[in-house]
């Protein structure tokens, strides 16, 4: 299938999904990965449900693993489908040999910090995770992606989105511009200095990123293809700052953001992320993601800052099923999910360490 047909094909399913384009497979195949893309059709041959399969080797064993990165898309409250589509992605993994297979379908759980008054649960999705643990999947204890994520309704009109600030993140929104923050769309020439920041970014707040060349290969790829904006806030015409902002059947992303310590006081991640918003906004966008909230709520977890900061320019919280993992071989998925975790971690500590030297010389 040719990178077009699927892209359209996708975007038409229900929780179409930027990991689930043709773009982000090729991305993983120059990693490792071999993209299997799968399609169910029903009986008038018309696509209604699909999975952009991902294999690699599970090294250092000489057996495979399979994962479908946010997939796969159906509609989940359709029976057949997700019987049909869960079976054939069992049988995959046994005909395949895999150790095992992993699943990440957006799937929501409810919506809404829990406690809080404005939580709401979603009871099809907890009946979801009932049906995978009756038929022999296991929540993952390796999340690939975050479990949950903040988002902007961009349907509403900006007056409602500034109306939804918390009172500092307004405050902070003005004092970026009354302090010469201004905000302008990057290219492909700025890939090298936005990766810089984000190096930097890493080291400063304790976080794993990948090489320069994997960042580059994405930007390039999906930037290539229009599906990416590259932002930059500049102060007195230099750089503090930047964001990446992906955009896919109607949806935009914020995957990647990056800061120096330099005019830190001006808040220009708040004048960012207003222009990511009304630049996806204009875009044909209703949603923005802006990727990432705690595991659990609460000041312990590593991302609650950063939530604190999605949280206070309006976003809303959406708790999803996370990824689910079908034992193809059990005894080896056993042995795997045990040593695997060693493994990233000495491999966390490397990369921190990489970074860091890059980082300071």
């Amino acid at each position: 299938m040719e990178p077009k047909a699927w892209n359209e094909l996708i975007a038409l399913l229900p929780g179409a999904h930027l990991l689930q384009t043709w773009q982000w497979g090729q991305v993983k195949q120059a990693y490792g990965w071999q993209p299997l893309p799968q399609v169910w059709r029903d009986a008038a041959g018309q696509p209604e449900s699909a999975a952009l399969v991902l294999q690699r080797t599970a090294s250092p064993l000489p057996l495979r693993v399979l994962y479908v990165p946010r997939g796969p898309l159906l509609d989940w409250a359709a029976p057949a489908r997700r019987t049909r589509v869960l079976e054939e992605l069992e049988a995959l993994a046994r005909a395949r040999h895999a150790i095992f297979i992993k699943i990440d379908p957006e799937v929501v759980l409810g919506s809404g910090v829990p406690g809080e008054p404005e939580s709401r649960e979603n009871p099809p999705g907890q009946a979801l995770e009932l049906e995978l643990r009756a038929r022999g999947w296991r929540y993952s204890e390796a999340q690939v992606q975050f479990r949950n994520t903040v988002v902007i309704d961009l349907r509403e009109s900006e007056e409602a989105w500034l109306a939804r600030l918390k009172q500092k993140a307004r405050y902070n929104l003005r004092l970026g511009e009354k302090r010469g923050v201004q905000v302008r769309a990057g290219t492909q020439a700025d890939f090298a200095q936005l990766y810089r920041m984000y190096a930097e970014t890493s080291v400063r707040d304790g976080f794993l990123i990948r090489s320069q060349a994997y960042y580059e290969t994405l930007w390039q790829t999906f930037y290539a293809q229009g599906l990416l904006d590259p932002l930059l806030a500049e102060v007195e015409g230099e750089v503090v700052a930047g964001s990446i902002v992906f955009y896919f059947a109607g949806k935009a992303w914020y995957l990647q953001g990056m800061s120096r310590d330099l005019h830190r006081d001006k808040m220009p991640n708040y004048q960012l992320q207003w222009a990511a918003i009304r630049r996806a906004r204009a875009r044909g966008c209703t949603q923005y993601d802006l990727w990432g909230a705690p595991e659990t709520f609460s000041e312990v977890d590593p991302l609650w800052g950063v939530f604190r900061f999605k949280e206070a320019i309006g976003g809303r919280v959406l708790r999803t099923l996370g990824a689910w993992d079908f034992p193809a071989q059990p005894a080896f998925y056993t042995f795997y999910t045990r040593i695997l975790p060693r493994i990233l971690a000495r491999m966390r500590r490397r990369g921190r360490a990489i970074t860091r030297q890059e980082v300071l010389g």
